[in-house]
């Protein structure tokens, strides 16, 4: 019988959790031609056909329906193996910075698995605003940062896209009537100039109601109903409700994240970093 190439599945699985196969070629670092290549290939193995025109995209096929969970069970399986006779042998410590959006949404579960199959290495973790993160990579404090990409860095590694969104309670903006109370991170912060930008775009009126240098001081004064915000979903619950196409807010762009790795970093780091940006795009809400 023949076996499915576990890279030909990463590849599907980019494209499932994205949508889009110029999406799927940059998480996997493949041309889109390749990744095309890729999935016919895969369906020739298959027997049957994964994607189908949707519009001016593709979609998945029953039958790419039903292989998603099995690929996932493959790629979990491939990769805690892997992890586990190579974390045997590490040691030494791992700086990581991460910014504060997957603290509770995604970090934990990767973190979790590293530790679990990295049982003697030391995890100094540090939590933070992008910017902050950034300087303390360039200072050589951290092996590796992932943090949300403001610009194309040569020694970045883009993770995944996100669409922001505008969040908050309905009911806060029907007090403001036509103006947009706005609770922003202090500057510099990319979700900050997008809202704003947007706002400006449209010719809505806002005021900024509330600012915090910290990602739970914004969540307070959301879910306080002081202001609305622009996160993306993994923000939205316990109080936070999605406010999609609700009172005319313009359209926000794509939050894109990125990794860096330092030039000089132990295999585990760039396991490490190869967890990462494999199971991020999987914990999407």
């Amino acid at each position: 019988m023949e076996t499915i190439d576990p890279e030909l599945l990463r590849t599907f699985l980019a494209f499932a959790d994205t949508g889009s196969l110029t999406r799927a070629a940059a998480i996997v670092g493949r041309s889109p031609s390749a990744i095309t290549a890729q999935m016919q290939r895969l369906e020739a193995v298959v027997g049957d056909t994964l994607l189908e025109q949707a519009g001016r995209g593709r979609s998945l096929t029953p039958t790419g329906e039903a292989l998603v969970g099995h690929a996932r069970r493959i790629i979990a399986a491939h990769r805690e193996a892997l992890l586990s006779l190579k974390g045997a042998r590490a040691d030494g410590r791992i700086a990581l910075g991460c910014t504060q959006d997957f603290a509770e949404s995604g970090l934990p579960d990767i973190l979790r698995l590293f530790a679990d199959t990295h049982p003697r290495l030391r995890l100094d973790l540090r939590i933070g605003r992008s910017a902050e993160l950034a300087g303390a990579f360039e200072r050589g404090e951290l092996d590796l940062a992932l943090t949300m990409r403001s610009g194309a860095s040569p020694d970045e590694r883009l993770v995944l896209r996100e669409p922001m969104l505008w969040l908050g309670a309905a009911e806060c903006l029907k007090r403001a009537g036509g103006e947009v109370p706005l609770a922003l991170l202090d500057a510099p912060c990319g979700f900050r100039h997008a809202a704003i930008a947007a706002l400006d775009g449209a010719g809505r009126h806002y005021r900024i109601a509330a600012s915090s240098a910290s990602l739970s001081g914004l969540a307070a004064a959301v879910k306080a109903g002081i202001a609305v915000t622009a996160r993306t979903a993994r923000m939205a619950g316990y109080g936070i409700a999605r406010l999609d196409g609700a009172f005319d807010l313009p359209a926000l762009p794509e939050a894109e994240f990125a990794l860096r790795l330092r030039p000089a970093a132990t295999s585990a780091a760039t396991d490490l970093a190869d967890l990462l940006a494999e199971m991020l795009p999987e914990t999407g809400v």
